[in-house]
């Protein structure tokens, strides 16, 4: 992940809170796409296009799969842990890439979390067969 957007993922508010850092992070991303950088990575990922954007985010999603397995399994080694925390920063960022090249926004995001958030009781049944008949 390009160095400025991890430093956004990393600040804290002056009472010491995360501030909303994927919005933060959306915002850079966003300034990439309408204002080109010679040298970005996200402007790279931009003008090769959604294809390409989407398999970053499946790779991403593969590789913070393994590395969850990794701490899991090793849950007493602190680097399997960073290891997990980077890969997952790594996969935020590729969505954020993905959003903007959409045009879905975190607002977006967030209005339908907060509607699911007034859900309850909504566990979905499986449905059962009986393998005897």
């Amino acid at each position: 992940m390009p160095h400025r957007l991890t430093q956004l993922l990393l600040q804290h508010d002056s009472g010491g809170k995360m501030k909303d850092t994927f919005s933060e992070l959306y915002e850079v991303v966003m300034s990439r796409k309408e204002e080109k950088q010679e040298g970005s990575y996200t402007c790279y990922l931009f003008e090769k296009g959604l294809d390409k954007i989407l398999k970053k985010v499946g790779e991403e999603c593969s590789e913070t799969i393994i590395a969850a397995k990794n701490a899991d399994m090793f849950k007493d080694d602190a680097d399997k842990k960073n290891d997990l925390v980077g890969e997952i920063s790594d996969l935020y960022y590729h969505i954020a890439v993905m959003m903007a090249q959409v045009g879905v926004t975190p607002e977006d995001v967030n209005a339908e979390l907060e509607k699911r958030s007034l859900k309850t009781g909504n566990l979905k049944k499986f449905h059962t067969t009986d393998k005897n008949t």
